[in-house]
């Protein structure tokens, strides 16, 4: 009985727990729940390459995966379309523009050398391009497409000028040459950008840096042509520019700056040119009615299953309804502790582990029930009852992870949310239906008001009750 009060007392406080969890960090909702941002990224052909293949899309795709993961946006749906186009569809992510930064490059990155005395013109232009765009985003909210196209037009010949103060090297040092990029976090609350070339990179790098060092001109780095960074280079690296294959980008920036930018150096190496076919900013499919309808829904059924559960399985029945309750609630914190980001088909994972939950407690139901009329004590009918129903719940939990496993591996965006919240909840319910339901059980015999027989079978014949009480 001790056991049972040690465990009652952790129950406790993992209900508590879940609680605060539930209470204090919220989760994420997917696209079809909060909307988001969709893009349809075109793949082109190039002199080389004559003909987009399954090939050449599946490497495109998987360049833009390591993007999207680095934007660090959560459950994105990204798929192909046709055999050309690739759609992205990023919820939480209300501004297309800063998705298509990152996704449009047509990755052909490349470090150049500021040519020298253009100091002064590389600052005015750099100053020049921040109006522009400033401009534009202003004139996204009226409906002069004229205007709109007359500043694009003057965004690019700005950014043409620019890309006219520098010169490649000599090899060209390109995005082929780059290992990694990423952000790195400096005191305070600015950030720097790391860079790490392979052998033959950081060769060029280290000669590139040389002839910079000490001379207030930049690097340029650069992305389908237009300037993304220009960081300067120390007079300490006169004698041998920045040696090791490694540098750091050191700058005000934020964290989301430094991120992106890492994102797109490492993503500088697509196999072919893509560009931004189409993009707009998606509303919640379902809608905040239809949020709370499929809510009380939810709510509905449940409320049907516990009573159901009372009214067929007594006081057993009245244990599994707190059980399910604590089930629901683990299983909640358990969302919202990993980050899962939950859509309308988690949602349905959701419930349909609830329901497997109720199975297991059927299953343990029943088989005390058998050893019941069997003739069996109560506390040994209990027993029995979870030591038998034991390998069925197993098993069919088994293969429902093996279902998970598969639909997880084999399928993307909805479907992993499917999956996932499906087998974190069976999970769960295998520790509510064996640990907090046993415990319950357990605490509820030895109660003395409790050990009445028609509270766990109410058909038990006269024979049947007279050997469960010996």
């Amino acid at each position: 009985m001790e056991k049972q009060r040690s465990l009652l007392a952790l129950i406790i406080v993992l209900v508590i727990a879940a609680i605060t969890v539930i209470a204090t960090i919220p989760v994420p909702l997917g696209l079809d729940l909060r909307g988001g941002s969709q893009l349809t990224i075109q793949v082109k052909t190039t002199e080389e390459i004559k003909e987009i293949t399954e090939r050449e899309l599946e490497a495109v795709q998987k360049v833009v995966e390591g993007r999207i993961n680095g934007l660090g946006v959560s459950e994105p749906v990204i798929q192909t379309v046709g055999t050309d186009k690739i759609l992205v569809q990023l919820p939480g992510v209300n501004d297309p523009e800063q998705a298509e930064k990152v996704l449009g490059g047509t990755a052909q990155l490349e470090f150049r050398l500021q040519k020298p005395d253009t100091e002064t013109q590389l600052l005015a232009f750099r100053v020049s391009e921040t109006e522009l765009k400033n401009k534009q985003e202003e004139l996204r909210t009226s409906n002069d497409a004229d205007a709109i196209a007359k500043n694009q037009e003057d965004i690019k010949k700005n950014q043409q000028s620019i890309a006219e103060l520098f010169a490649s090297t000599d090899p060209p040092l390109t995005g082929k040459y780059l290992k990694d990029a990423y952000g790195e976090p400096t005191q305070g609350n600015n950030w720097n950008v790391v860079l790490r070339f392979d052998t033959k990179g950081g060769e060029l790098f280290a000669d590139l840096t040389r002839k910079l060092a000490g001379t207030g001109r930049a690097i340029g780095i650069f992305l389908d042509n237009e300037l993304i960074s220009s960081p300067t280079v120390g007079v300490e690296f006169a004698a041998t520019g920045i040696t090791g294959g490694s540098a750091i980008i050191t700058g005000r920036f934020q964290a989301e700056e430094a991120n992106n930018l890492g994102v797109q150096l490492r993503g500088g190496a697509l196999p072919v040119p893509v560009e931004i076919a189409e993009r707009r900013t998606v509303g919640a499919t379902l809608g905040q009615d239809s949020i709370q309808s499929s809510i009380y829904a939810g709510i509905g059924g449940l409320i049907l299953v516990l009573i159901f559960m009372v009214v067929y399985y007594r006081l057993p029945g009245l244990i599994a309804d707190v059980s399910l309750v604590i089930y629901s609630l683990l299983t909640w914190a358990t969302f919202c502790l990993l980050g899962v980001t939950l859509t309308l088909p988690g949602i349905a994972g959701f419930i349909l582990s609830i329901g497997m939950a109720v199975d297991a407690n059927v299953l343990i139901f029943e088989r005390t029930r058998e050893e019941l009329r069997a003739g069996k004590s109560l506390y040994r009918s209990v027993e029995s009852g979870f030591y038998r129903a034991f390998s069925s719940i197993l098993d069919s939990n088994v293969t429902t992870w093996i279902a998970c496993a598969a639909l997880f591996y084999l399928g993307s965006g909805l479907v992993k949310g499917f999956a996932l919240t499906l087998a974190l909840g069976v999970a769960v319910s295998m520790f509510t239906a064996i640990t907090c339901s046993r415990t319950l059980m357990f605490i509820a015999i030895s109660i003395p008001a409790w050990r009445k027989t028609e509270l766990y079978c109410p058909n038990l014949t006269a024979a049947n009750k007279t050997e469960v009480a010996r």
